[in-house]
Parts: structure tokens; sequence; C-alpha cells
């Protein structure tokens, strides 16, 4: 049977920072009994795809994500795999029998528009979500400010749009994940006992001209990860443990003064993952993330 994973690409995933992040989790968290695991910012889900997998004392989860189309594909690949899958294999026979690249551009087009008609099922609206996370450049997801997708084509030939496999792998995985829609600080109403967050927010800005955080039209800025930092707060306060990740904003003198000011009462790690979306391939490359924990004061990590 297939390993569940994403199902769709994304940026920022962490499927590459895996093992590290693993490393920093408390040494006791299989050892805990009935966890709730809670994503405020799922994204394409590699952090909760493994965690489900790794560890069967997960009871329950809680996803969460402020853009609707994402959180909708959530929902129907939990609860309509079967009817999805149809539908993309479609989608796919027809784009594959497409035999130029300027046939395939007018498609993608063609099926862009229709995305952001917003009038569509909830099925077609998945697999055009898809379909355009498939064909469009690097597989980006990006919107205007008036919420319109508007990422160009991306020239694949014969990219795989239905997964069938993974599809179902996911679906029995998230039987046991609620789905959310909204703002991050939702989640706080669904606290239990024994309950964990991982963060994983649009990230900072690198620098002015590097910015890649349009996943919504509602800006992600430095207000917004002030709030959020002022939410971890508020689960230190009542002992629920948290793991954060960010960019890792260098300042002149070579520390993170954002972030190490912010979250100067927590522990800040640096992990190493590779950046691939920059427009100028000579500032694409391996650079470090942050990692922030509230919990190194009471226990030992993993690793």
């Amino acid at each position: 049977m297939a390993k569940a994973k994403p199902f769709i690409k994304w940026v920022g995933g962490k499927s590459q920072l895996i093992e590290q992040l693993e490393a920093l989790l408390p040494a006791d968290f299989a050892e805990r009994e009935n966890v709730t695991y809670i994503e405020p910012f799922v994204g394409g889900g590699a952090m909760l795809f493994y965690m489900l997998q790794t560890y069967p004392n997960i009871k329950s989860a809680i996803i969460n994500d402020i853009n609707p189309d994402l959180t909708l594909c959530y929902q129907v690949v939990r609860d309509n795999p079967t009817e999805l899958i149809k539908s993309l294999n479609a989608i796919q026979s027809d784009y594959y029998d497409l035999r130029t690249e300027e046939e395939r551009k007018m498609y993608f087009l063609q099926q862009r528009d229709r995305f952001n008609s917003k009038s569509l099922n909830e099925i077609d609206n998945t697999t055009l979500f898809f379909f355009l996370n498939r064909t469009c450049f690097n597989g980006l997801y990006r919107v205007n400010k008036a919420g319109k997708f508007n990422v160009p084509f991306g020239k694949y030939t014969t990219p795989t749009i239905c997964d069938a496999a993974t599809i179902y792998a996911d679906s029995k995985l998230l039987q046991k994940v609620e789905i959310m829609t909204g703002d991050f600080e939702q989640t706080y109403a669904k606290i239990k006992d024994n309950t964990f967050f991982y963060f994983d927010p649009p990230y900072r800005p690198l620098s002015n001209t590097s910015s890649f955080n349009d996943y919504s039209k509602e800006n992600f800025n430095d207000n917004a990860q002030i709030r959020l930092k002022l939410f971890c707060d508020r689960l230190n306060e009542v002992g629920v443990d948290f793991m954060l990740s960010n960019s890792d904003c260098l300042g002149k003198d070579g520390k993170d003064r954002f972030f190490d000011d912010l979250f100067i009462d927590y522990k800040i790690e640096r992990v190493w993952a590779s950046r691939n979306v920059n427009a100028i391939a000579s500032k694409r490359g391996k650079l470090t993330e942050i990692v922030v924990n509230n919990y190194h004061n009471r226990y030992l990590f993993k690793r």
C-alpha cells in the first residue's frame, strides 16, 4: 500500500526537513497518551502525514488554513477520494491528448479562468486545484489581491495530475482529522489534554525583494507574526507544547534580530533547508531556517 504523503506541491513544504524537525520533538513524545495534534497552517501537510503515520498515540488531529480552496482539497480527499480520482483521470487524459505547447497553454489558461470563477462544485474546484498545481510554473500557489490564482503556465508535457494511490492513502489517514478554515487563532478552542501544536506560518521574507507568501489574499505581515507569537505565549501559559518554524532573516551581524528578539523567552534552533523559488538562480541553495519551541527547559530533545 502506498505511503501517505502530500498530495500537492507547496512552497515551503517540510518534506526535506522532517528528520531535523523529528529530532527537535520532546523526547517523550511517543510515550504520551491520547495526543491531540494541531497544525494551524497546514499547507502541503508534510509534517501532518509524517506525524500521523509515525505516532499512533496521536488519537485526533486538527488542521487549519486560511485558504478555503486548500482546505476544501483536504475535505474532498478525505471524504470523496473515488469521485475525485475519476475527475482527475478525466482532466489528465484531456491534457495528455494535447499535442503542442501552445494547445496545453491555452487549455491551462481556460482551466485557470474556470477555477477563478468561484462557481464550481466541490469536486470540480478540487480537480482544478490539483490540475493547476501540477501544470503551473514550479507548482506555486499565488493569488492577487482579489484572490485570483495568477501563476503562469509551467510548460510540463505529462505531469502526474492523478496519483490515485497517494489520494487513497491520504484519505485513510485523514479520517481522524478535523479540517478548519480561517484564522489560526480559532484552533485554540480545540486544546485538550496532551495537545501539541506545530506552526508553519507563511514565512517572513528574507529581504524586501524576496517576498513570497501570497498563499491567500490576506497578507501575513510582521504584525501577524507578532500576533502569532502572542498566541504562542497563550499556549505556554496553559502548559501546551508547541514547535514553530520560520525563515532565518539574517541581519548584517549574522543574527536573525526579528525572531531572536520576538521569541527571546523560547528556544531557537537553526536547521538547514533548500530554497528553490528565487527567480535568480544564484540565490537558490541551502539556507538556515529557525525552529522555536517552548519545552526546552522541561524535556530533552529526541536527538
